[in-house]
C-alpha cells in the first residue's frame, strides 16, 4: 500500500478574483506533486489577522496531526516581521509572525486579559525563524511571500525536510492583544471574530461560559437577546446559540443577523450570566 499523501491546508485573505491562490498551489505542486492541498478559506477580510487566527484555530483541529497549515494574512509582508514555522503535536504551521498563531499560543488564562505581545513558545512546541533562502523561490518578492516563501517552505516540509534545515530556533512568537474575552463581575465582554455567508455573527465567547447558567442576557448592536436557543429554527427573530465553533453565535432565522444589526467582524458583544445558586 502506498504512503498517504501529505496534507497542506491554506488559510488566506487572497480571495478568488485574482490568481494568487492558484499560483500558491502551483508552487507547492511544483515541489511536491504528491501533496494534497486543502483550501480552508481564502475569504478572510483583507488584513484581518485576528479573524484569520480564529478560523485557523477552529479548522486545524479537524485535521490529522501530520498536516501542514499555511496561514497567510500578512499586512506586514516585506517588513521586518519574521516568517516562521511553529511545530506542535497537533500540526505544523507556516506563516508570518504577526499574531496569526495567537490561539495556538493560549497561555491557559481562559477568560481574562491573557498575555499579549511576544510570548514564549508553548511547552512541547518549537518555533523556527524561516531564514534559509535555499528553500524559497528566487528572487523573493517584497509583496508575495505566500508564493515565494511560505508555499515552498511548506512543500519542502511535506517532503520530509527537517524543520531545523529551514531556519533557526526562536523561543517566542507574537500573540495578539485581546485574544480572550474579559470578565467584569457577571458580565463578559467579547467580540465578533467572523461573519459567515449566512450572516451569522460568530463570537469569541466560549461555550463553557454558559455551563450552569440559569439566566443569560446577550447585548449586541443595541439589541438584547434573552437566553440561548437550541437550534436556528427555535426562535422567530434574532437568537443566540452555541454554534459549530463551540462559541456564542448570533443568528437570525431565515435571514442575516449581520445585516439586521449592521455589524461585522470586530464589533463588541456582552453577555450577562446569572449562575446557578450554590
Amino acid at each position: 500500500m502506498s504512503a498517504s499523501r501529505p496534507i497542506i491546508t491554506l488559510t488566506t485573505d487572497f480571495g478568488h478574483a485574482d490568481p494568487y491562490v492558484g499560483v500558491v498551489k502551483g508552487v507547492i505542486l511544483g515541489i511536491n506533486p504528491n501533496a494534497l492541498i486543502v483550501d480552508v478559506t481564502h475569504e478572510i477580510s483583507p488584513q484581518n489577522i485576528r479573524q484569520g487566527a480564529f478560523l485557523l484555530e477552529n479548522s486545524r483541529r479537524f485535521f490529522p496531526p501530520s498536516a501542514i497549515h499555511v496561514a497567510v494574512v500578512d499586512p506586514g509582508v516585506g517588513s521586518d516581521r519574521r516568517p516562521v514555522l511553529l511545530d506542535t503535536p497537533s500540526g505544523r504551521f507556516v506563516g508570518p509572525d504577526n499574531g496569526i498563531f495567537s490561539f495556538l499560543l493560549d497561555d491557559g488564562s481562559g477568560t481574562g486579559a491573557g498575555r499579549a505581545g511576544r510570548v514564549p513558545t508553548p511547552p512541547g512546541c518549537r518555533a523556527y525563524h524561516l531564514n534559509n533562502p535555499r528553500y524559497w523561490l528566487s528572487p523573493l518578492s517584497a509583496t508575495f511571500h505566500g508564493r515565494d516563501l511560505f508555499a515552498p517552505v511548506a512543500a519542502h516540509l511535506s517532503l520530509g525536510t527537517p524543520p531545523a534545515s529551514l531556519g533557526e530556533v526562536v523561543d517566542s512568537l507574537i500573540r495578539l492583544p485581546g485574544s480572550t474575552p474579559t470578565r467584569d463581575g457577571n458580565r463578559v465582554h467579547g467580540r465578533t471574530l467572523h461573519v459567515d455567508r449566512f450572516g451569522n455573527l460568530i463570537t469569541d465567547l466560549p461555550a463553557g461560559l454558559f455551563h450552569g447558567a440559569v439566566e443569560t442576557r446577550v447585548e449586541v448592536g443595541g439589541v438584547t437577546i434573552h437566553g440561548l436557543s437550541a437550534s436556528y429554527a427555535e426562535a422567530n427573530g434574532l437568537l443566540a446559540i452555541i454554534g459549530s465553533c463551540d462559541t456564542l453565535e448570533i443568528a437570525l432565522k431565515n435571514g442575516s443577523a449581520a445585516a439586521r444589526l449592521g455589524l461585522s467582524v470586530g464589533d463588541p458583544v456582552t453577555v450577562t450570566i446569572s449562575p446557578t445558586p450554590s
